[in-house]
């Protein structure tokens, strides 16, 4: 079953899928943040929906959790905290967070190995940032190691 990546910026929203074995991710859409934490989550549902009806559906949704390089919360780590609680309430699919500290420079880093142009890769960093916070979420659980800060970030 597929899962779906969220990076959750001040100004846009990075979405990445799972193949359907869960083993790779890649960058899908990214769409604008418009509206609240609950008309956000308004719009990754629908999102769900769409996937589903295309014969696609999601078994789980990976939201990245911003935190300070030393583990602490920082300014938008409540925000993406509440964007978990309104999914959870909107849909039936389960939210996990997984830290996503670095992941926005490890995702410029790999499409500046590709695209040139930083405008081009500016339009596509969000996506592919949410590709990486979903991949870090398909590894951990694939060698065991997903019972350590994933399956436990579930409850915040």
């Amino acid at each position: 079953m597929r899962a779906l990546g969220v990076d959750y910026g001040q100004r846009r929203i990075g979405l990445a899928l799972s193949d359907a074995s869960g083993m790779l991710a890649r960058p899908w859409k990214t769409i604008a943040r418009v509206g609240n934490p609950s008309q956000v989550a308004r719009t990754i549902v629908i999102e769900l929906h769409g996937l589903a009806e295309a014969g696609e559906p999601v078994g789980c949704l990976v939201v990245g959790l911003p935190r300070r390089l030393n583990g602490e919360p920082n300014a938008q780590t409540a925000m993406v905290e509440q964007l978990a609680a309104q999914l959870r309430t909107q849909t039936d699919t389960p939210v996990i967070l997984q830290d996503e500290r670095l992941t926005s420079r490890e995702a410029e880093q790999l499409l500046a190995r590709r695209e040139h142009d930083w405008r081009k890769r500016k339009q596509q960093l969000d996506a592919m940032a949410a590709a990486v916070i979903l991949q870090d979420y398909l590894d951990a659980n694939a060698s065991g190691r997903g019972a350590e800060g994933t399956a436990g970030d579930a409850d915040l």
